[in-house]
């Protein structure tokens, strides 16, 4: 990658610190202490010290700027054109679970446009990461969307909602498209990743319903920067960090998504 904003390494120095924490705590998740956060919803410990130690952090150069966190919400600064989107630990279930797929997520908002965009996977020691006009990198490797063109040669990710949730059966028809067009499915249980992937070439193709801007704000603009198209479905359908679901492919498979995929979400 060539030369970083200085906003972009204050992001990857506080991703660093936080991720030796969650490294530490992972490598103890039995012994981690959990509260539940809502219906079928857990947050540990570790995720709260995470997201503690990014704010602090990103705040010791950024004094003024504002954040929008998963735990604690929005926190004002006096700088307002400026927000932190920050998820500390994407993959919450599955660390929790001891399976190694989670990320720290961070997105820099500037005037309601997101400009830098970082992901980090601690335990693949992964960091995609990408500024608003200067292409997307894993480290210093430039990242490209995948070519394939071809529906049955193309990989599938998304989330799976519980039934419970008011949207099941749109998405169970979904999934039904998705395999009736004989695309791979996989559910690997990080959206934030589940996007990078989509920015490395790995997947063609992310689709979920009901995320946060949090989940997807610096997955968004990686996967843009990647070559890739991203937009949401719903009323907010020009606006995926803020949408009711998010679509983002390698651009080639964007019109067959919306088409294929997602004909219940329009």
């Amino acid at each position: 990658m060539g030369l970083r904003s200085p906003d972009l390494n204050v992001m990857i120095s506080a991703a660093e610190k936080a991720s030796r924490s969650l490294l530490r705590d992972f490598g103890e998740v039995e012994q981690l202490q959990v509260s539940r956060k809502g219906p079928a919803d857990f947050v540990s410990a570790a995720d709260k010290r995470a997201e503690q130690i990014l704010h602090r952090e990103l705040s010791k150069t950024r004094p003024d700027y504002s954040f929008i966190m998963e735990e604690s919400g929005r926190v004002e600064g006096k700088d307002k054109d400026n927000i932190f989107i920050i998820d500390p630990l994407d993959g919450t279930s599955n660390f929790l679970h001891g399976i190694p797929h989670w990320c720290i997520s961070i997105a820099l908002e500037r005037k309601g446009e997101i400009v830098a965009g970082l992901i980090y996977d601690p335990v693949k020691d992964e960091m995609f990461m990408a500024e608003k006009g200067s292409g997307a990198f894993m480290r210093n490797k430039r990242l490209r969307v995948s070519g394939r063109s071809k529906p049955e040669e193309s990989v599938v990710l998304g989330g799976s909602p519980v039934a419970a949730h008011s949207f099941y059966e749109d998405y169970m028809k979904e999934l039904a498209n998705v395999l009736k067009h004989q695309m791979t499915f996989r559910r690997p249980g990080a959206a934030a990743l589940d996007l990078a992937y989509v920015a490395a070439g790995r997947a063609e193709i992310f689709w979920e319903r009901k995320l946060k801007p949090w989940d997807v704000a610096a997955g968004y603009l990686i996967v843009k920067e990647a070559g890739g198209m991203v937009t949401g479905f719903g009323e907010n359908r020009a606006d995926p960090v803020r949408s009711e679901g998010i679509l983002a492919t390698n651009g080639q498979l964007h019109r067959f998504s919306e088409q294929n995929i997602l004909s219940n979400a329009k």
